[in-house]
């Protein structure tokens, strides 16, 4: 990746106002008194976007915009072009993944370090080409879900580790091709924060209420997401070491460690999270797509 050379003050833009995120994130950037505050970076400016087809984006938009700009003073502007030129980093927080390739494109051409929050796209083939964009222009960019940060990969943290389990709510859109990248991102992101990359294989058994998806790692090791459409919804991690099994549930959203570490790379433009592992992330989901569609075979991950 290109070196990258920021003020002490990070100028931050926004693309994509639909979710929370857009507005938790500012407050604990924007605002010196937050109790989470994150210095060094500054919201300053935004694109709307929006997916009209979607009702999670559609419904949502107006409401965070509105706030962004009266209760922040951010100030919209009409592209993404326009948006780069006026900024030193991105925040790419379009809630539909399957916006984020064509979103990215210009930021990519533009050399800013970008940010691309949950999911990094809807489809494989997207997750490739984003990818190759990015290493094409020698663009920073990084994608992670903010439940990597949470107390519970602390927690179970063990010597000789053998195995995971993570568990978490996993609704499915269908406009996502990857149906787990819609939120089942989050428990399966919890299981490689735990356990590390190198999956090979994955099968999957799935119910319209649950999945149980086992993950093969190439060193024998065995890793497990439970996903939660019916029932009490939470998340959780159990890991299996060799003198010891650790459980924890404490799995609340860590915005302050994930921004802190997004700061971080703006002005470094080192991912914390090796690019390589959040692809394989989404190889670990579209392996168990193929494997639902399959009967819950045995898929080997994409490449």
């Amino acid at each position: 990746m290109a070196a990258v050379s920021l003020p002490a003050q990070i100028k931050v833009g926004m693309i994509g106002l639909d979710t929370s995120h857009v507005i938790a994130f500012t407050k604990v950037l924007n605002d010196p008194d937050h109790p989470d505050h994150v210095p060094g970076a500054k919201v300053v400016a935004a694109y709307k976007g929006g997916s009209p087809d979607l009702p999670s984006s559609r419904d949502r938009i107006d409401g965070f915009t509105k706030t962004l700009v009266e209760e922040w003073g951010v100030e919209l502007v009409d592209s993404i072009p326009a948006l780069c030129k006026k900024v030193d980093a991105i925040l790419l927080e379009s809630v539909d993944g399957r916006v984020h390739l064509d979103q990215v494109r210009p930021v990519f051409e533009s050399g800013k370090p970008v940010f691309i929050d949950k999911p990094l796209a809807a489809s494989w083939a997207d997750v490739k080409e984003i990818a190759r964009l990015g290493e094409l222009h020698e663009s920073p960019w990084w994608s992670a879900s903010s439940l990597r940060y949470s107390a519970a990969v602390r927690e179970t943290q063990v010597e000789g580790l053998t195995g995971a389990i993570s568990w978490g709510p996993a609704t499915i859109d269908p406009t996502h091709d990857i149906d787990l990248s819609w939120y089942g991102i989050h428990p399966v992101e919890l299981l490689y924060a735990v356990m590390g990359p190198g999956v090979v294989s994955v099968e999957r058994s799935y119910t319209d209420g649950t999945d149980v998806i086992v993950g093969h790692w190439n060193d024998g090791r065995m890793g497990v997401v439970r996903t939660i459409r019916d029932g009490k919804r939470s998340y959780g991690v159990t890991a299996f070491g060799a003198e010891e099994v650790k459980v924890s549930t404490n799995s609340g959203a860590a915005y302050a460690g994930l921004l802190g570490d997004v700061v971080e790379f703006f002005k470094t433009g080192k991912p914390p999270v090796p690019n390589a592992e959040t692809i394989e992330i989404f190889a670990f989901m579209e392996a168990a797509r193929v494997s639902r569609h399959e009967g819950g075979a045995r898929v080997s991950l994409p490449r």
